[in-house]
């Protein structure tokens, strides 16, 4: 398992161009929840704005696989990512 840091594994998130991955992540209420996810789906609009800029939070919206919903992931909790077949520890 290679370790890397936060600033990478967003890189290779955004780079990943519709690739299914997955990511372990601390949720609000203190347990790790591991997330099916990807990127490049196509979101409806539900004729609401965002409350918030999710760059400004180091959030990332993301469409999860098992839920089939659009979920957000912050990098400041992201633990461990699987991607291209490469896991990788985050410090």
């Amino acid at each position: 398992m290679k370790t890397i840091n936060r600033n990478k594994a967003k890189e290779l998130i955004k780079e990943s161009k519709g690739l299914i991955f997955a990511a372990t992540f601390t949720k609000k209420d203190g347990s790790n929840r591991l997330m099916n996810a990807r990127t490049g789906k196509k979101y409806t609009p539900t004729g609401r704005k965002a409350p918030y800029k999710a760059e400004g939070f180091n959030l990332i919206p993301l469409y999860d696989m098992r839920k089939k919903a659009f979920r957000m992931l912050n990098f400041n909790t992201l633990l461990t990512l699987s991607i291209n077949k490469t896991k990788y520890l985050i410090k």
